[in-house]
């Protein structure tokens, strides 16, 4: 496996076998052979093969702390926690220097920036060389999803930020038995980061390297991923957004599955039965609140499989069962609360690494909407003292936690069952002000297609762009699909023919939790009272639920919804599914508009199914 273009020498594999103690003769010889020319390339002073032990991460935090990267809470109030501070220019996902360099740029498609892959390789590995002077490259064999699961794949990231392996270390199974399931002749997906700050010898090194320049690249066809400049989350942590959605959306388009921005939950009604629903939201747009939801109403239960990413294949008794590729969550802070999620809050309570969310006096952490009054002082993320006149955010809007999944007190069971849980329902959801219903079910998996390919949401600050803007994000994928998405729709059409032939086709609804009255304010109480939409959906899969049609699909009937204790009003009830024919006739000119920039790539069934809901309006 070549990734770059200058060649690899036997004296350059000693050398790299040579630098880091351990058992050089049971590494792959491929990895070994990778990381010899990757050191040749960006030589590093040291190279680290990243065990995934515990006291390796201690050693790692502790590290963090000398180089002023991170700084240790209290450890009383927030035990082996940690508060990092990025750079100010390094603080989100950075789409407008993301790339998909397939052969073709229309296997791009409309939706990701393009570049030839020969300009580009040679770009980045101009950059690449000698990015990592005086610093250490640490090497990260991984595993996504269970090691062992047949539904897992393997990667391998390099890089030379020591916060960057915590991180990898939290979010992914990395270490030896990742690295030994490629020895055994697992395929594995190389990644190479570095974040561009070579060190002269004497150099005093910056609290959070980075580099003004900044490139996240994919090439689709060879499954390798480039990263420079930034230090960032999905920038950075490769295994996560770079590798199990772009990567993977390709090798699943490859080999017959779904890789996908959804979440995973398990819910059990009052009977004891129990139902997995997969669910695709925007970023930052109620994600890890639903997937760790406590549910309002009695009897019912809600466990958390995964609250970002699913794989999704086709099992061999015809269901459709889908694994949480990841290990841990890397959830956005600001909003969240003992009100609004509790059970995030419970898993936060120590092993938690927090980036640019503020600091107590008391060496506690605080973000907008943590609590109901901000306190008196605080440091800010950027480490600015602060109080509640200051006129600015304390904890940046898209501030962070990092902690395990195995912390989170709703972690289901069967969160690592390797054969995936059985998916009953997908949900679509975004952030619609107007427009969207609260919940509507779809007719069939195709018109659930076209609704996950309609998905609207207005822009948060997960992602560049004007924070309320309205874009099109079709399937959550926007950021993320690695391949032309019109293909990727008829990847998802196809797949439901696959599944029709076994039978096994799961429901598909689409929710809004955000609708707003003429007066501003939100409809639905959200939340915990989300459990109630889920309560319809479960019983519309067993046959209990009522009812009916609407244009956009099928809506609860008057008394569908539960909503005992809850203090609505008809008129609402009423607004929450209102379908305005008018600006529905305008929304479906805007998909019109949208579905034509996919060309001759767009599935003829989409452009069926938007007839159908313009024949729907009229009548």
């Amino acid at each position: 496996m070549t990734l770059l273009d200058h060649p690899r020498t036997d004296s350059t594999l000693e050398a790299a076998q040579s630098v880091s103690p351990g058992a050089d003769a049971e590494r792959p010889a491929d990895v070994s052979a990778w990381v010899a020319e990757l050191a040749e390339l960006m030589q590093p002073a040291d190279i680290h093969w990243c065990d995934g032990s515990t006291r390796e991460r201690h050693e790692l935090l502790q590290l963090l702390v000398s180089n002023g990267t991170i700084e240790q809470l209290n450890p009383e109030l927030r035990p082996y926690s940690f508060l990092a501070r990025s750079h100010e220019a390094d603080v989100a996902r950075l789409e407008s220097r993301t790339f998909i360099c397939s052969a073709e740029q229309i296997d791009a498609g409309p939706t990701n920036n393009w570049a030839d892959p020969v300009r580009m390789r040679a770009e980045v590995t101009d950059l690449l060389r000698g990015s990592m002077r005086g610093r250490t490259m640490y090497v990260m064999p991984f595993s996504m999803g269970p090691i062992g699961s047949p539904m897992a794949k393997l990667g391998v990231q390099v890089t030379d930020s020591p916060y960057v392996v915590v991180s990898t270390g939290t979010m992914t199974r990395m270490g030896t038995a990742a690295l030994d399931a490629i020895a055994a002749g697992a395929e594995w997906v190389p990644a190479i980061h570095s974040v561009g700050a070579p060190l002269a010898p004497g150099e005093k090194d910056a609290a959070w390297p980075c580099n003004d320049t900044k490139y996240i690249v994919h090439f689709p066809e060879t499954r390798e991923i480039f990263s420079y400049g930034s230090a960032y989350g999905g920038n950075a942590i490769l295994a996560k957004k770079a590798f199990a959605l772009r990567i993977a959306s390709v090798q699943a388009r490859d080999e017959g599955w779904l890789a996908e921005h959804m979440l995973i939950i398990k819910v059990t009604a009052p009977t004891g039965r129990a139902y997995h629903l997969a669910a695709a939201f925007p970023s930052a747009c109620g994600k890890t609140n639903l997937a760790m939801l406590s549910p309002s109403i009695p009897g019912w239960t809600v466990e958390t499989i995964g609250d970002d990413i699913a794989w999704l294949r086709i099992g061999a008794d015809g269901r459709l069962r889908a694994i949480n590729p990841e290990a841990g969550f890397f959830g956005v802070a600001p909003g969240t609360s003992a009100t609004t999620n509790p059970t995030a809050m419970d898993t936060l309570w120590g092993n938690t690494v927090f980036t640019n969310v503020a600091k107590t006096e008391d060496g506690d952490v605080w973000w907008e909407g943590m609590t109901s009054a901000p306190p008196a002082r605080l440091i800010d993320w950027r480490g600015n003292a602060w109080t509640p006149e200051s006129g600015v955010p304390a904890a940046h809007p898209n501030s962070r936690f990092t902690v395990s999944a195995r912390q989170c007190p709703s972690i289901a069971s069967t969160w690592e069952d390797p054969e995936g849980v059985v998916i009953d329902a997908i949900i679509f959801g975004g952030r619609r002000a107007t427009n969207v219903p609260l919940v509507v079910e779809a007719r069939d998996w195709d018109h659930g297609v076209f609704l996950g390919a309609t998905i609207a949401s207005e822009q948060t600050a997960a992602a560049e762009g004007t924070v309320g803007e309205l874009r099109r994000d079709p399937f959550a994928m926007l950021p993320f699909c690695g391949y032309n998405m019109g293909d990727y729709f008829a990847h998802w059409l196809d797949f439901g023919r696959r599944l029709r032939r076994s039978a096994r086709v799961p429901r598909v609804f689409q929710v809004n939790w955000f609708r707003k009255g003429a007066d501003g304010s939100f409809l639905w109480p959200g939340f915990g009272e989300n459990a109630r939409v889920l309560q319809w959906m479960v019983e519309r899969l067993d046959g209990t639920a009522c009812a009916e049609d609407s244009p956009l699909g099928s809506i609860p009937t008057a008394d569908g919804l539960n909503l005992d204790g809850l203090d609505l009003s008809e008129d609402r009830v009423r607004e929450l599914f209102a379908q305005d024919k008018g600006a529905l006739l305008a929304e479906a000119d805007d998909i019109e508009g949208f579905f034509a920039t996919f060309g001759d790539r767009l599935p003829a069934e989409l452009d069926r199914q938007l007839d159908l809901l313009r024949r729907r309006l009229a009548d």
